[in-house]
């Protein structure tokens, strides 16, 4: 083979590398997309029967909220549960927490590079509305930010007052993923007096 045609050989084989990269991130998205709209549907149905409604049969999970970050133009459904089946689709509200809109610590979680992504915006005072699956909107503001070790991160599950916490992986601009670092937004309830 001439160093010509091996030129050729390694420029298809970069390229068909080069396709299979990009290709799988935009399959990671188009799913967090296409899941969505689904959620949504099934959110809507939520709401209408008073029951959690599956976004599809085979459905493991149910939508158990919807957050909005206004400021950003932000708004995603979230899942019951924060472990890969429900995070692969949509923010997941971790099941040993309390539940969005009640007493206590409510934590949800999502992936940093899909619906997460837009927390490395987020500022103080900005606020979060969830609607609890009664159709109840509880407004938060944000009070906290900050970059936290999720082995040594311990939260108080008995505080006397409504604080949501969202979380992602940490960096944002991560290449490896995984890792022990964790982005945490801390907002507090609002009194009903103090809406929007």
């Amino acid at each position: 083979m001439s160093r010509q045609q091996i030129g050729r050989v390694l420029v298809v084989i970069l390229l068909g590398i080069s396709f299979w990269q990009f290709s799988s991130a935009a399959l990671i998205q188009g799913k967090a997309w296409l899941a969505q709209h689904l959620l949504q549907h099934a959110w809507s149905s939520t709401l209408a029967r008073k029951q959690p409604v599956k976004p599809w049969p085979w459905a493991d999970t149910w939508p158990v909220a919807r957050i909005e970050v206004p400021r950003l133009g932000e708004d995603a459904i979230v899942l019951a549960g924060a472990e890969g089946n429900s995070l692969a689709f949509a923010p997941g509200h971790m099941s040993q927490t309390a539940s969005p809109g009640k007493q206590g610590v409510s934590i949800i979680s999502a992936h940093r590079d899909t619906h997460f992504s837009f927390l490395e915006k987020v500022q103080l005072n900005d606020k979060v509305i969830v609607t609890d699956p009664n159709g109840m909107k509880h407004v938060y503001v944000v009070t906290q930010l900050q970059i936290v070790d999720e082995r040594h991160f311990h939260i108080s599950q008995t505080l006397s007052r409504q604080v949501l916490m969202l979380t992602t992986c940490y960096p944002f601009d991560a290449i490896n993923p995984g890792g022990p670092l964790r982005y945490v937004v801390t907002t507090e309830a609002l009194s009903r007096g103090e809406f929007i």
